[in-house]
């Protein structure tokens, strides 16, 4: 059985959470995960900042930040359950960017997910491969789950 875990750290009421929590269990559904835990934490710039500046060595606010437990190739287990890590996602920064890019707060706020979804199971884009390969895969999910911009 998988397990995603959402925690809202801020004083916001985010009434987005219900679907956020919907698109990601299609995710991992869509990559044939079985027994999987993961958390999303909706918190703060400061906090995300100091997240940022504490484990990356960089000072400024960002939108999301991921914590995978599998980083080297190690996986964690917790009995039968792959344990994949957090997503820390900056609420402030989400509703930021929703204006900037002109869509909703919810296709932001889903986008940052399952973005740091894929960052757990250890896509990256560091480089255009791994760009198009991560990015197809994310598109993909928030396409077939109605999510547009």
């Amino acid at each position: 059985m998988n397990k995603i875990e959402i925690f809202n750290e801020t004083a916001s009421i985010v009434k987005e959470l219900s679907k956020l929590k919907e698109v990601l269990e299609y995710a991992v559904k869509k990559e044939k995960l079985k027994n999987v835990e993961f958390n999303v934490i909706i918190v703060d710039n400061n906090y995300i900042h100091k997240l940022n500046k504490e484990y990356r060595n960089i000072d400024r606010v960002t939108d999301v930040i991921t914590f995978a437990l599998e980083d080297d190739n190690v996986v964690i287990n917790a009995g039968n359950t792959r344990v994949l890590g957090d997503i820390y996602i900056s609420i402030d920064k989400a509703k930021e960017q929703a204006v900037n890019y002109g869509h909703s707060f919810e296709r932001e706020l889903i986008f940052l997910a399952v973005h740091g979804f894929y960052h757990l199971l250890g896509y990256d884009h560091m480089n255009v491969e791994e760009e198009k390969i991560m990015f197809s895969k994310q598109e993909a999910v928030l396409d077939e789950c109605k999510i547009q911009r």
